[in-house]
């Protein structure tokens, strides 16, 4: 199996995971200049943007470990023009997930990251 293709089948996961947490999902691989959103979801009045990691093991911070800062600032600009393409998704407030993947393991950090608002 490719990377690319493990990297789906963790979307996937994470996908049905959200699901069945009640979450809907928008949209997934948003893609904006710049960068792109794994998955897009709203769960109650809350848009929630999701990265997925999957990784094969914990060493070197493991799979929420390689959610850098240049990569949490690249997501909130990538919802940020999710956002503005978008006018017509009501929300009330908007979150930052993080779902790490590993063997066996599947950890969801809710409200893992605040970009800072000149971001948004």
């Amino acid at each position: 199996m490719t990377t690319r293709e493990q990297g789906l089948q963790g979307e996937e996961q994470a996908a049905n995971y959200l699901t069945k947490k009640g979450h809907r999902i928008i949209a997934r691989n948003f893609r904006a200049p710049g960068g792109e959103i794994d998955i897009i979801t709203r769960v109650q009045n809350t848009l929630v943007f999701v990265e997925v990691k999957q990784r094969a093991y914990e060493a070197f911070g493991g799979p929420l470990g390689a959610v850098t800062p240049a990569k949490q600032k690249r997501i909130a600009r990538t919802a940020a023009a999710f956002i503005k393409s978008h006018r017509d998704v009501p929300y009330d407030e908007i979150r930052f997930d993080i779902i790490g993947i590993l063997p066996g393991k599947l950890d969801h950090i809710e409200g893992a990251f605040f970009p800072p608002r000149t971001t948004l």
